[in-house]
């Protein structure tokens, strides 16, 4: 089993370094225009000169992959970073406090983690409105309660260490305690928490694209490009196919990685 992991360390980490290339730098891959299209290439199936395809506009689809890497990833990384900081800074409050904060706390993240997280996500849409930093934000907070929950079990966990309050009786101040001692031994479990919410979070982010709040059209993105293949689903199967390949490449390859780094945070 270690060595199935390990053997799938290499690829992962390639399918990610490719995908976070195209997201910050497509033209490392090509130079086509994603939006400009020749309606007398329209519809070709994959092949050399197109290797995704082309769209009804004849656009070529690998063009709009690329570029959709963007929106798509990076609104990942965002709604993963929300929901670390502010599940981190909630789970820090609760498991500090301890008493009737920490079960107001804890009932309202309780609250939180009983409601299916994409409709949590199309209510906090329908107070944003659409758009990509929006579904960022919205995929965040979702994710938010999972995170609290575990920071606010290490935080108890570390502060009964001995280390902790031997700090403590030599004179440390709380804040000091919390930020030196703390937070740093309890973050592992977040970090690799973190890692597979990324996976999680390609997957909502394109789920809401594809339902249409994220960018509007004709910028490309995943989700959006998948929607926009419907149509042609029987005529030309690469149009959903290619961008939906590339969607299940890059969470396979975050969550092995994910599944890794717990392990081994798990171990020490």
């Amino acid at each position: 089993m270690r060595f199935v992991r390990r053997l799938g360390i290499v690829p992962s980490a390639l399918v990610l370094l490719a995908a976070t290339a195209a997201a910050f730098a497509p033209g490392l891959f090509l130079s086509a225009d994603p939006l400009r299209g020749d309606v007398t290439e329209r519809l070709l199936p994959p092949g050399a000169g197109h290797p995704f395809g082309t769209d009804e506009l004849g656009r070529d689809v690998f063009a709009r992959v690329v570029h959709g890497s963007a929106p798509s990833i990076q609104a990942a990384v965002i709604a993963v970073g929300v929901a670390v900081l502010a599940g981190s800074a909630i789970g820090l409050v609760a498991g500090t406090a301890r008493g009737r904060l920490d079960g107001l706390i804890m009932r309202a993240v309780e609250i939180l983690l009983a409601v299916p997280s994409f409709l949590l996500v199309l209510m906090v849409l329908a107070v944003l409105g659409p758009g990509t930093r929006q579904v960022a934000v919205a995929v965040g907070v979702s994710a938010a309660a999972v995170f609290s929950r575990i920071m606010r079990t290490e935080v108890i966990r570390v502060r009964g260490s001995g280390y902790v309050e031997a700090a403590a009786v030599c004179g440390a101040g709380r804040p000091t305690v919390l930020m030196v001692h703390v937070l740093p031994n309890a973050a592992g479990p977040l970090a690799a928490l973190a890692t597979l919410e990324i996976g999680n979070a390609v997957l909502t982010v394109a789920a809401v694209s594809f339902l249409g709040f994220g960018a509007p059209p004709p910028a490309p993105e995943w989700g959006s490009l998948i929607a926009a293949g419907r149509p042609f689903l029987a005529s030309a199967w690469w149009l959903t196919t290619m961008p939906g390949l590339v969607i299940v490449a890059v969470v396979l390859a975050v969550n092995h990685l994910g599944h890794v780094l717990r392990t081994r945070s798990e171990t020490r």
